[in-house]
């Protein structure tokens, strides 16, 4: 960390914050009340953040579930700023290409041993999933078959923030505005165990969501469904890992019907589940994947959809897909993405999340299932979550509904030294994928200790201090 630290005015950079920023995802009343957002200044080193009054804060989000390979890596800026000396920018669109994304490319292929060779640039998540959707119509549509339109997805899914992105999702308060789903995008249950299915063994439950998928297929007509797209492990809905037994039943089904399988691999992808995809730790060789964030672990805005063989023979024999952007396969992105990939690979950071961290992660999280308010901790790789509940044996949550623990307890952990999200009642947690054991201690002890804060007052039905919500999916 060799930057030099700025003389901020935070004051004023709030200020301004209230006048001119618009946030993500966000309240814009509540930034207002609140004096402006917090103002992160700086990382400390590879797991700690740093705000403009000071306070230090182990990121457990890895910023937005992407800074994989940590905070302040020299050589990261160092290719950035070599790249753009040498080609700062130039556009695929009139068949060009610039040398840093075609390897990218090459090495994504790699990455999924070559079942996926054809890669498709983005610069986000979301963007990558409207390519998806954009590709498998067409693909159908040239195949000769333009019925298959529908696209089956899962109640609270989270697919991006553009209009397609959205639909695909299930997300209701984000349907509520722009009167989305658009058209032929439909939703079936979430594989949910804890919160949806506990009267089920696990096993059976995973089933039972799998076959929702065909019962689906069925109601519309398998001639009219053009694939099914999901998270390995839900990750803004609140870090649902399915059942073992539900991704096998999902890919026989799609087999079963000769529907496309997608995975969304934005969060679950570059080593976060312990292996290089989330579809390999859940066991299922999908048709096409989306991938971000830990693609740049962050660093500069990427994403890219990983397509195989038969779709683009199809492809190629349609003419034109008329769909692209600006800074597909931007030079300086591209390069930092290589770059990134081949410090997880040095490092060995996908084996050490396997084999080391995650297992310590399970382990650690362990600590808290005796507390009153924790329902449930569940964990894969360097994905956690803490499920708070009113009784643990029934599940209830506090006020008879889920959103009041989890704001409180999220806010605790904040002041306590430790970002994570409250999704609902559920703490969620990704930290970077370099984080060490003493770090991983810490973080269990703070939302320890702020469960312990929050049971009285939750237990004596009072409100938050700062009037906030739960988390939106915040991707």
């Amino acid at each position: 960390m060799t930057a030099p630290r700025r003389n901020y005015d935070i004051a004023e950079l709030r200020r301004l914050d209230v006048a001119h920023h618009l946030p993500a995802q966000q309240d814009y009343q509540l930034i207002e009340d609140l004096g402006g957002s917090r103002i992160i200044t700086a990382a400390l080193d590879r797991c700690t953040i740093q705000d403009g009054d000071g306070n230090q804060l182990l990121d457990g989000m890895a910023g937005l579930w992407c800074v994989n390979v940590g905070y302040g890596r020299d050589e990261l800026a160092d290719v950035a700023a070599s790249q753009m000396r040498e080609l700062p920018y130039y556009n695929t669109f009139f068949k060009t290409v610039t040398p840093p994304a075609v390897l990218l490319a090459t090495k994504i292929a790699e990455l999924t041993e070559n079942r996926l060779p054809h890669v498709f640039f983005n610069t986000s998540g979301s963007e990558a999933n409207d390519t998806i959707l954009r590709m498998v119509r067409h693909y159908w549509a040239v195949k000769g078959q333009p019925e298959r339109k529908v696209m089956i997805s899962r109640h609270n899914a989270y697919h991006g923030s553009t209009v397609a992105g959205v639909s695909l999702g299930g997300m209701k308060a984000m349907h509520a505005q722009g009167d989305l789903p658009i058209p032929d995008i439909h939703h079936v249950r979430q594989p949910y165990w804890f919160g949806e299915g506990r009267e089920h063994d696990p096993e059976e439950f995973g089933l039972l969501c799998a076959r929702a998928i065909e019962e689906e297929i069925e109601r519309i007509g398998p001639e009219r469904v053009a694939a099914f797209i999901g998270e390995p492990i839900q990750g803004a809905g609140g870090v649902i890992i399915p059942p073992a037994s539900y991704w096998p039943e999902v890919e026989r089904i799609c087999r079963k019907h000769g529907i496309l399988l997608i995975c969304d691999e934005v969060i679950c992808g570059f080593g976060r589940t312990g292996n290089w995809w989330g579809h390999q730790t859940v066991g299922v060789k999908p048709d096409m994947i989306a991938m971000a964030k830990g693609l740049s672990s962050g660093y500069l805005p990427i994403s890219a959809v990983a397509v195989s063989e038969e779709i683009v023979s199809v492809l190629k024999t349609g003419g034109d897909f008329v769909h692209g952007f600006t800074y597909s396969g931007h030079p300086v992105a591209a390069a930092v993405a290589l770059k990134n990939i081949e410090i997880i690979e040095r490092e060995g950071l996908v084996e050490r999340t396997r084999t080391d961290t995650g297992p310590y992660l399970a382990q650690a999280l362990q600590r808290l299932k005796g507390h009153p308010l924790v329902g449930e901790v569940r964990s894969c790789g360097l994905l956690g979550a803490v499920e708070i509940v009113s009784n643990k044996q029934t599940g209830a949550r506090f006020g008879g509904k889920e959103g009041t623990a989890g704001p409180m307890v999220r806010d605790a952990c904040i002041a306590n030294g430790l970002m994570v999200r409250g999704i609902r009642d559920t703490i969620v947690m990704c930290p970077p994928l370099v984080i060490t054991h003493e770090q991983i201690d810490r973080m269990i002890d703070i939302i320890q200790c702020s469960l312990d804060e929050a049971e009285p007052l939750l237990r004596a039905g009072e409100e938050p201090a700062v009037h906030e919500e739960a988390d939106l999916p915040l991707s």
